[in-house]
């Protein structure tokens, strides 16, 4: 087959896994990873990892399917860094889906669904560990499933809930709360691109976690 990926940022922590699956499968399909929706050319599955980018009907409509991996279990959390909002809420577990691309944000048909833990423990690291293990999972998923029209409509007995766009203002620790209220934030945090940080005396100060 001929497989497109698309992830918008070459920064990414994702993309270490995305070239890793390459690799896997570069002896059994034509692969190509892109940065940019404009340079898309065709093909059978087009997988859009991590993409902010808008991907326009008549750029799917080049490929025979077009993929998407969302991780919260759709219909909730459609939108922005679910699985961020998730861990800076306290949760332990997250759902990751493999679903179509539609022009409504994350409407589309699933294809499939992963549950992982995520212990209160883990750190940014091990959390991107576990997120993109499952990402590969399901893209795995989608190969074995191409040509089988597995897809079923989302839930209409769930209302559907929307998550807003993460800022780095979103990343601002409260000077006046402890580090037990904050850890879920601080280690969600992206430590490179997005670090947690406070300000004090004039001066702001990233946070970065470490475990020892």
């Amino acid at each position: 087959m001929k497989i497109t990926i698309v992830c918008s940022s070459a920064d990414h922590p994702v993309n270490a896994w995305l070239v890793r699956w390459m690799e896997q499968h570069q002896h059994d399909h034509q692969i190509s990873l892109l940065r940019n929706v404009e340079d898309l050319v065709g093909g059978d599955i087009l997988f859009l990892i991590s993409c902010t980018q808008l991907v326009r009907r008549s750029d799917r409509e080049k490929f025979a399917k077009t993929l998407v991996i969302h991780a919260s279990d759709l219909p909730t959390g459609r939108g922005w860094s679910p699985h961020i909002w998730a861990i800076v809420e306290g949760s332990e577990h997250l759902t990751v889906t493999l679903l179509e691309a539609e022009d409504k944000v994350d409407a589309g048909a699933i294809w499939g669904k992963v549950t992982i833990d995520i212990p209160r423990h883990f750190l940014s690291d091990e959390i991107n560990a576990a997120l993109f293990d499952a990402e590969l999972r399901l893209m795995n998923l989608a190969v074995g499933l191409y040509g089988n029209n597995p897809g079923t409509p989302q839930s209409s007995d769930i209302e559907p809930t929307y998550l807003r766009k993460r800022t780095p203002e979103d990343s601002r620790l409260d000077i006046d709360k402890t580090i037990t209220e904050q850890f879920d934030l601080m280690r969600a945090c992206d430590p490179q691109r997005f670090p947690a940080f406070f300000d004090i005396h004039g001066h702001r100060y990233k946070i970065t976690l470490e475990k020892i």
